[in-house]
């Protein structure tokens, strides 16, 4: 019986050490998440250059513009889980982009929403019925 109790604390030492190792993977892709959100924050707040367009490029007076979202407000989007994008509606503005929940929110959505928009850079602006939050099209 000794045998079969050092395999098992042999198997029990192994499995602590494989959930240590496990704990720092998932402690590194936080941070590799935490990264790639951040990067992608800055790409979608950093005013945009304008590169002269090719000639054939440029829209014909008359043709039809593409419809569909503004591609800022998509780069918005991604940074919401599927969950939380289902509860908000956004709208472009001048210099934001403006996020209202489409219903109660709940003290975790809402919470959950609110660090999102602070890591973006935004802020909630408390107005009653028109309460939002908003993102900055770009930082100053």
């Amino acid at each position: 019986m000794s045998a079969d109790k050092e395999k098992i604390e042999a198997l029990t030492k192994r499995v602590d050490e494989l959930v240590l190792i496990m704990n720092g993977l998932m402690e590194d892709l936080r941070q590799v998440s935490a990264s790639l959100k951040s990067l992608a924050v800055s790409q979608i707040t950093q005013p945009i250059t304008a590169h002269p367009a090719p000639a054939l490029s440029q829209p014909v007076a008359g043709a039809p513009q593409p419809q569909g979202k503004s591609k800022v407000i998509e780069d918005v989007k991604m940074l919401f889980p599927e969950d939380l994008d289902s509860l908000l509606s956004f709208e472009e503005k001048d210099d934001y982009i403006m996020i209202k929940p489409r219903q109660f929110l709940g003290s975790d959505n809402f919470s959950k929403i609110a660090s999102v928009v602070r890591g973006a850079g935004g802020d909630y602006v408390s107005a009653g019925k028109a309460s939002h939050f908003r993102i900055p099209k770009k930082r100053t």
